[in-house]
């Protein structure tokens, strides 16, 4: 297959005969005619780069530790939908919601949304906008899904893996620009092996505090929500890679599960999942601020 570079932005790729242009304008499919000029084309327009999305407000006692709970999925990207019609998108914003509604009402934590409302984000953004507030906990909120098998049930709790982690920790250190700041650490005008040092102990550290999370979570949220019995899972999640901030993913239950999804479809159900994964977040901060 041939390939032609065409400034800096577009490549031009022999395909049996035909090729393709992707640019600035969009993607072209171009067939050649017997002569110069006699070629058909078709263009697609894409989308302009996406901005990057504003930062969310921050709710509670200046000065205290900060959680971002992140509602799963969003706009043109539902997740998991019920058999009944619910979509993951709409259960997992609820959820994060009645999260953050217990932790304003107790006033110990400062807590913040990546989304309050039916919106797309990507999945970088999400953690990145941890990041940029400073968070101290980044939660995600997901609701699992098995087909049409009806009686998978149960919560599951998934940390980043390590080799996941190693991974990240690498291509960061690797970045050209090392102006990344790494616990308030920057990395601009370090060598790469001190970089890649300072970033895998944050990074280690942050999954320690992790794991410490998913078992306090699983503590105070087991009398309210059945979870599965591998409860700890870990997993090369894009949306777990911030290096810095401590990152959880929660699948509150099974979508497709009759008694899971009753259970976050009801106010009163995430009301009192929220109350418990709230007290799971405040006991976790208290931990962390005592402990110094």
């Amino acid at each position: 297959m041939a390939e032609l570079k065409v400034g800096k932005k577009a490549i031009v790729r022999g395909l049996g005969g035909a090729a393709l242009l992707l640019g600035l304008a969009g993607l072209a499919v171009m067939t050649p005619g017997l002569a110069a000029g006699e070629g058909h084309s078709l263009t697609i327009a894409l989308d302009p780069p996406r901005d990057a999305p504003p930062l969310p407000s921050v709710a509670g006692p200046e000065g205290a530790p900060l959680v971002v709970i992140d509602a799963g999925h969003g706009g043109h990207d539902p997740g998991a939908k019920s058999p009944t019609g619910e979509q993951e998108k709409d259960l997992t914003l609820a959820v994060a919601q009645s999260v953050r509604d217990a932790l304003v009402k107790d006033g110990r934590v400062r807590v913040a949304l990546t989304r309050g409302d039916d919106r797309f984000l990507v999945l970088r953004e999400r953690y990145e906008i941890a990041r940029e507030l400073g968070a101290s906990l980044f939660l995600s909120i997901h609701a699992d899904s098995a087909g049409e098998d009806g009686e998978a049930h149960g919560a599951t709790l998934y940390t980043l893996s390590e080799v996941a982690s190693d991974a990240e920790a690498a291509a960061l250190a690797q970045r050209e620009n090392k102006s990344d700041i790494v616990r308030g650490v920057s990395m601009a005008g370090r060598s790469g092996e001190v970089a890649s040092i300072l970033i895998d102990l944050a990074q280690r550290e942050s999954l320690d505090s992790a794991v410490d999370f998913t078992r306090l979570l699983h503590r105070e949220a087991q009398p309210v929500l059945p979870f599965r019995e591998d409860y700890h899972r870990s997993a090369a999640l894009v949306v777990l890679k911030a290096p810095d901030v401590p990152s959880v993913l929660f699948e509150t239950g099974y979508i497709t599960n009759e008694a899971d999804r009753g259970l976050l479809a009801s106010d009163e159900g995430r009301a009192r999942v929220g109350t418990a994964v709230a007290r799971a977040i405040e006991i976790h901060f208290a931990k962390r601020i005592a402990s110094r």
